[in-house]
Parts: C-alpha cells; structure tokens; sequence
C-alpha cells in the first residue's frame, strides 16, 4: 500500500477549501483518509497554510510520499521538513 500526502476538496462550488490528508495512493481524491495533517485555504488573502509539522516528519519517515502541490505548499510555508 503506497502512502501519499496530498489535498482533499471542501467547500462549494466557487469555494474551495482544502485539507492536506494522508491517504492510500488508490483512494479516490476526496475519499476515504487516514488522517488530517493540515489546512489549506486559497481564497484569504494572502492563502493560508496551516500544517502539523510533527505528523508530516512521521508519515515521511514511514515511508509517506509528497505531491507536487503539497511541496509547494510546505515551500510557501518555508518549512524544515526532510522528504525522500
């Protein structure tokens, strides 16, 4: 089972809102998680990024895959977390 941390979509429509969630690479995009690890809000001004640092380190030493998006996340957010 590979492990992926990515966003999941909230909100409505024109409304996003998102969570940065630990979830099976097979699961479907706003399906079944197993656990939250943070916000993502684009719509604030500037967008606002909230990650539990903690729990990021230990799903990435556990083997735990970034995406793209994340990582541009955790870059904005300029945190000190070793991936791969």
């Amino acid at each position: 089972m590979a492990v992926h941390i990515r966003l999941a979509r909230y909100g409505r429509k024109k409304k996003p809102f998102y969570r940065v969630v630990v979830a099976n690479s097979e699961a479907p995009r706003d399906g079944k998680f197993i656990e939250i690890v943070g916000t993502y809000d684009p719509l604030k001004d500037p967008s606002e990024v909230n990650l539990k640092q903690d729990k990021i380190q230990a799903w990435l030493d556990k083997g735990a895959k970034l995406t793209d998006t994340v990582r541009t996340l955790m870059a904005k957010v300029e945190t000190p977390v070793v991936a791969e």
